[in-house]
């Protein structure tokens, strides 16, 4: 007898949607006022950063382990210890997934799924020293 697998966060959307995220996302940093300060820490050309967070999402989502084996282990908080990123940065960078989740078509559930888990992965990459630590603003 098989033992059934539950379905991931991956499995419900698949590649193209997350793929729409990612790009609706970074969109939303190109053109949103409000997240220029986010758009300034990040190169000219957000091509590469794009593939990247797509084979992170994808992999994080349940699917497939591009990120991991690519680029190793995601150390996510390590690799972003060279920008400076504050409450301000984390704000804009919400902004701008939370209009990009809002556009999603997808359950309800798991767009709020993964809202609250980035959300939580937002806050943890904040590494201003003269701000609250992660957590706790």
């Amino acid at each position: 007898m098989s033992e059934i697998q539950p379905r991931t966060a991956y499995d419900l959307l698949g590649g193209p949607a997350i793929d729409k995220l990612v790009d609706d996302f970074y969109d939303r940093m190109e053109t949103l006022p409000e997240a220029r300060e986010l758009r300034a820490i990040h190169s000219p050309d957000l091509a590469p950063i794009r593939r990247i967070l797509k084979l992170y999402l994808y992999e994080w989502l349940g699917g497939p382990k591009g990120f991991s084996t690519e680029r190793g282990h995601p150390m996510l908080r390590a690799r972003h210890l060279p920008f400076s990123i504050g409450i301000a940065e984390r704000d804009q960078w919400m902004l701008c997934m939370n209009g990009a989740l809002d556009a999603m078509a997808c359950e309800p559930e798991v767009r709020e799924h993964i809202r609250t888990a980035v959300a939580n992965l937002a806050d943890w990459m904040r590494n201003k020293p003269e701000e609250p630590a992660p957590g706790q603003g």
